[in-house]
């Protein structure tokens, strides 16, 4: 394998619902929430195209406590990662595979008018 390589990814969008946090049994801090991210085209007729892409986030620590705390549905933020591709069986044997970005950086490009007044 190549040493000269890069997984990182850099996404600006919209939440999708409000992060869902939890606490490992260690006590370590988790969040999963979804980034939907816009795209749009006009194509050959002319007729503009728009395609939404969804993401599936997730943070840890220090990150998924802030994102508890200050982020919100429908929320626009910038976030930068890494790709992460998870495999597991089900109870049944069947097998399921999803991708995620695992966050190293999020950062709010709006935040709702009640939190900007007590924020600063």
């Amino acid at each position: 394998m190549q040493k000269k390589s890069l997984n990182r990814v850099i996404l600006i969008g919209h939440l999708g619902a409000n992060p869902e946090g939890r606490y490992t049994q260690q006590g370590q801090a988790t969040t999963s929430f979804t980034l939907a991210t816009n795209e749009s085209w006009n194509n050959k007729e002319g007729s503009s195209i728009e395609h939404v892409e969804w993401h599936r986030l997730i943070a840890w620590g220090k990150l998924a406590e802030f994102s508890m705390e200050y982020l919100y549905r429908g929320q626009l933020v910038s976030v930068e990662g890494s790709l992460r591709t998870r495999k597991w069986e089900d109870k049944d044997g069947k097998s399921h595979k999803i991708t995620e970005i695992l966050c190293s950086s999020i950062i709010p490009l709006d935040w709702k008018k009640e939190q900007s007044s007590t924020q600063k």
